[in-house]
């Protein structure tokens, strides 16, 4: 009997972690109580639900590029052509740049996404329950590594076990059986999280996914449908290869 213990530790790796994924995927899936009052969503909240801070700042450039107010080198450089922003995001993207007026893209991409405009952007989205809040998408993703590792713990114990048994002791069939029901538990719970918690791990709420859902992306010759399709699939949905090359997508 001396695999006991390793299958009480396996129940209690796979029964804890389980319990505690639930938990927080329980807590991650509350609404909130002011829903948001419209039901469009500008390019900049679709690039954030898409990609978060980063496609924001990405797609913010790309636009400034595209009107000529900003010049994006294949080299990998952004260059100031208009100094006036129109709005918080270009302001925040200008500032990011510098007074030189020129500098790499990547950590200027890197400073707006950190930057006060595209905090005041999540902050509405996830007030308004379109955004899954940074504390929730964090502990989902937290838990269920952990169930993956306790999974992988049920494992190695079952299989040390395997090791250690003694011929005497006959056929090997209850010990697996034993370490089959960990097991299948920590395995189960996480086919159900890839289901149902999975859209939680995003930046997109179940209801800000919905609303991507709804976006025309097939319209790349209308300027507004091709930032549409910028802000959900990111620079890649840029056909320029100069552009995509500024993004090192091109490379």
């Amino acid at each position: 009997m001396f695999w006991v213990p390793f299958l009480l530790l396996a129940w209690a790796l796979a029964g804890i972690t389980c319990l505690r994924l639930c938990l927080v995927a329980s807590r991650g899936a509350g609404r909130p109580d002011a829903p948001r009052p419209d039901a469009e969503l500008s390019i900049y909240e679709a690039a954030f639900l898409s990609g978060g801070p980063d496609r924001v700042a990405a797609l913010a450039m790309i636009a400034m590029a595209r009107q000529r107010r900003l010049l994006l080198a294949h080299t990998g450089w952004a260059t100031v052509v208009d100094p006036d922003g129109k709005d918080d995001l270009e302001r925040s993207v200008l500032g990011a740049i510098g007074p030189a007026g020129q500098s790499p893209i990547a950590p200027v991409r890197h400073s707006t996404a950190g930057g006060e405009a595209v905090r005041r952007l999540a902050e509405r989205l996830t007030s308004a329950g379109l955004a899954v809040p940074d504390t929730a998408r964090g502990g989902i993703e937290a838990a269920v590594r952990q169930v993956q590792a306790a999974a992988l713990a049920v494992v190695a114990l079952g299989a040390l076990s395997l090791l250690m048994w003694p011929d005497h002791e006959g056929s090997m069939g209850p010990l697996v059986a034993w370490f089959l029901l960990p097991l299948i538990l920590t395995l189960g719970c996480l086919a159900i999280a890839r289901f149902e918690v999975h859209p939680y791990t995003r930046w997109a709420s179940s209801e800000g996914q919905h609303l991507l859902g709804m976006l025309d992306t097939d319209r790349p010759d209308d300027e507004r449908g091709f930032l549409t399709a910028v802000a959900v699939r990111g620079p890649r949905a840029v056909t320029d290869p100069a552009l995509r090359a500024a993004f090192g997508d091109g490379r």
